[in-house]
């Protein structure tokens, strides 16, 4: 509830105080934000393009100081959201404003507003009023929690203050609501219009979030998360956490976030910059592989392969598409891989000896030991190179040792021709011309010896991994022999069909990229440039197993965050379906798993509709549950003609705005039914409605239309289903999943449009 007048005004005071201090406290970094640049100026100028340590230091300072005035800028208009109260044993209660960016009075050196991922910012989202403790760096810290107030800010202005505690929600699910306590703050944030973008949310994380944002960096942490769980607004958050808690070790550039397209790279483009991180890297899986394997190629996409499997009337065809992306994400290929690295090494394993004019410098024995045994833990190339740069070090003795055999050679012919000839004309010809060969094959021995050793290491090194995975494919014995003939002849040859035509037009399946990334670490190592010291995959339930183990390995220490919900697993063919085979399989037992149930997003009626799906959906997973935000029950309803669906979505557009909302998206199952969609809105519609492919790169969420698998992670004021009739939404595991997707986007509103006989589903 919101607190008393009288507070209030207290709370309005110090807030307008705070105001005052930021203003001037601008000021004075502004006047040494234009010092340092004026400074640096001077410096460059001085230094004429020479090292200057002065000058990379000033640099290295305005770096700091400008982005403190960036934060202090945007702190203006909202320095802080909530406040503790916080009695450390045996001192006095002390007030503890808490913000998106910590504020520092630069002339007292006193902390003004402490940034939420301070430790002792942990009481104010997990602690619970009476005796807590935090974690500090110098220890745990006890004492008492009295008060936990959240600041309601708009427009520049503070318009109000609760002291409910910000995890004191109340499910009940029973209808008895006289008996639910409800997070105020928490339900006006949740009733804002959603936007374009993806927002940070520090004002609003729950206990259940911040435990996840708050944990150990080293490990993988695999979060189950319900959808509008706000598993990828936490994900993004935690890296902000870690950036902050770890900003001695650790740096954006250190950081890879894996998203499921680029429609949704934009979607969640701005969280990071609005919580002060910038330089980490975000790409989608297909983006990474290409750069790794230094590719330009087009991509055939998991979304235009399901878009396929979606609209394809041919069931061959798709058994045989949906069986090879299986295959193909599984660790049984994996071992085809590994079987196939194995048959390299016995390849390469069979070498000669390094030899120079007759004369052994390294001996094969040595080199198959090194190779095929002291260091086989190493990637093939790197082996090779490891080798080379041991015997170069060896090589000036292996040299001087043959030039000792040459010289102990012509020392015995020397003496034999002066003790076996009289001395004279002929005998001192003689032994000029043997001085003469000796020098010259010394001569050849110290110039060929280096010529040939090179030689030898670059034609060994020489195994092209950008073609190996061809290779694979296009040599029969080879693929028996690695595929232990455990591979149908007829998914072999379709799929080796497959790739050649790929090639031939300029397409790699994004299946296919694992494999060849895979070679590629297993034959050159993985490059410093990808290795990462954390990385947060998203939608983590569309990947396969082999998908997931490429990116683990390109994590230091297991350290990452994995983000997903099995519920959503549209890509049934590949995908996962259980997390504790994440567990076993890719990471052999060492992850933490942590489920998120509570959804956010949608109203209590939204939810409960949604999960009717949920439950006819082949998992044991619990079902959402609402925060309790109420709204109108989602609508379902029959369309005869195309122009009486237009002109009710024309009504709902304006019922939405009517409600001070904005974005209205129009879902259908597949593209090419989004097409259809698109006529008729664009024939009987008097709106105007865009038409979202697989390769837009941006959104704006006015009035959209979109298909089914491109909604996941984005949420609608307003949700339309195109269609839901038997015949679109069948009773099989995909389309459960398909229409949980789609029920699950909506904010406020749903609506659920059939024509013919209902969906089945929905019963």
């Amino acid at each position: 509830m919101s607190i008393e007048a009288k507070q209030l005004f207290m709370e309005e005071e110090k807030f307008d105080s705070t105001k005052s201090w930021l203003v001037s406290e601008i000021n004075l970094i502004e006047n040494n934000d234009k010092y340092l640049q004026n400074k640096i100026a001077a410096l460059k100028k001085q230094a004429k393009g020479k090292y200057s340590e002065e000058l990379e230091t000033s640099q290295k300072l305005y770096d700091i100081t400008h982005k403190n005035l960036q934060n202090y800028n945007e702190a203006l208009s909202n320095p802080y959201f909530a406040r503790i109260d916080f009695r450390e044993y045996r001192r006095e209660t002390e007030s503890f404003y808490i913000g998106k960016f910590g504020l520092g009075d630069s002339k007292t050196g006193d902390e003004v507003v402490i940034d939420w991922r301070a430790p002792i910012a942990d009481l104010y989202y997990s602690g619970t009023q009476g005796k807590a403790y935090y974690k500090a760096p110098i220890g745990v810290i006890n004492g008492e929690l009295s008060l936990k107030r959240k600041f309601l800010i708009k427009d520049n202005k503070l318009q109000d203050a609760f002291d409910e505690g910000i995890n004191e929600i109340i499910l009940n699910n029973s209808g008895e609501e006289e008996n639910a306590l409800i997070d105020e703050f928490l339900r006006i944030n949740l009733e804002e219009s959603t936007s374009s973008k993806l927002k940070e949310v520090v004002a609003t994380i729950q206990k259940e979030q911040n435990d996840i944002i708050r944990a150990d960096k080293n490990g993988a942490l695999i979060v189950q998360g319900s959808a509008g769980s706000g598993k990828t607004t936490i994900a993004l958050h935690r890296l902000a956490y870690l950036l902050y808690k770890y900003k001695e070790k650790l740096s954006g550039d250190d950081i890879l976030v894996i998203a499921p397209n680029k429609l949704f790279l934009d979607y969640i483009s701005e969280v990071l910059p609005n919580l002060g991180v910038d330089k980490v890297m975000q790409k989608t899986f297909e983006e990474i592989c290409l750069e790794v394997l230094d590719m330009k190629v087009k991509v055939f996409t998991k979304d235009k392969k399901l878009s396929y499997v979606l609209e394809e009337a041919d069931e061959e065809k798709i058994r045989y598409v949906t069986g090879a992306s299986k295959l193909k994400g599984t660790f049984s290929y994996k071992k085809i891989m590994d079987r196939y690295i194995r048959y390299l090494e016995k390849k390469d394993i069979e070498v000669a000896n390094i030899e120079v004019e007759g004369y052994t410098l390294f001996e094969a024995k040595e080199i198959k030991r090194l190779y095929g045994k002291d260091m086989v833990n190493l990637p093939i190339n790197k082996r090779k190179d490891e080798i080379k740069r041991y015997f170069l070090l060896k090589l000036n003795e292996k040299i001087n040792n043959i030039l000792d055999k040459i010289d102990f050679s012509y020392e015995y012919m020397i003496a034999r021709t002066k003790k076996t000839m009289e001395d004279g004309e002929e005998r001192r010809k003689k032994l000029i011309e043997l001085y003469n060969d000796r020098d010259f094959k010394k001569d050849e021995i110290r110039k060929k010896s280096k010529e040939k050793f090179n030689e030898y290491f670059v034609s060994w090194r020489e195994i092209d991994t950008g073609k190996l995975y061809f290779n694979l494919f296009n040599d029969i014995e080879i693929f028996s022999e690695v595929s232990e003939g455990k591979i149908p002849n007829k998914l072999y040859e379709y799929m080796k069909e497959e790739l050649n035509s790929n090639i031939a037009a300029g397409v790699i399946d994004s299946d296919d990229l694992s494999s060849m990334l895979y070679l590629k670490f297993k034959i050159e190592g993985i490059p410093e440039k990808y290795r990462f010291k954390h990385i947060v995959v998203d939608e983590a339930q569309d990947y396969s197993m082999f998908q997931l183990y490429i990116l683990k390995s390109m994590a230091n220490n297991n350290s990452l965050t994995i983000v997903g919900d099995i519920g959503q697993g549209i890509y049934y063919y590949k995908g996962i379906d259980s997390w504790n085979k994440v567990i076993k399989d890719v990471f052999e037992e060492d992850a933490l798993y942590t489920p998120l149930t509570q959804s956010y997003r949608s109203t209590v009626e939204i939810i409960e509709f949604a999960n009717k799906v949920l439950k006819k959906q082949n998992n044991s997973l619990k079902p959402a549950m609402p925060v309790l935000r109420h709204g109108k029950k989602p609508s379902i309803i029959e369309f005869i003609r195309k122009e009486e669906f237009a002109e009710r979505v024309d009504r709902i557009v304006s019922e939405i705005e009517g409600l001070g909302k904005k974005s209205t998206a129009i879902i259908g199952r597949t593209y090419e039914e989004c097409k259809a969609i698109k006529e008729i809105m664009k024939k009987y519609s008097s709106n105007k409605w865009d038409l979202i492919k697989d390769t837009n790169k941006t959104m704006i969420l006015k009035n959209i239309i979109i298909p089914s698998y491109m909604t996941k992670g984005l949420e609608f004021d307003c949700s339309i289903i195109y269609n839901c009739n038997e015949e679109n939404y069948a009773d099989n595991e995909l389309d459960k999943k398909l229409l949980y997707v789609a029920l699950t986007r909506a904010l406020h509103l749903q609506y659920v449009f059939f024509n013919g006989k209902i969906s089945k589903i929905l019963l």
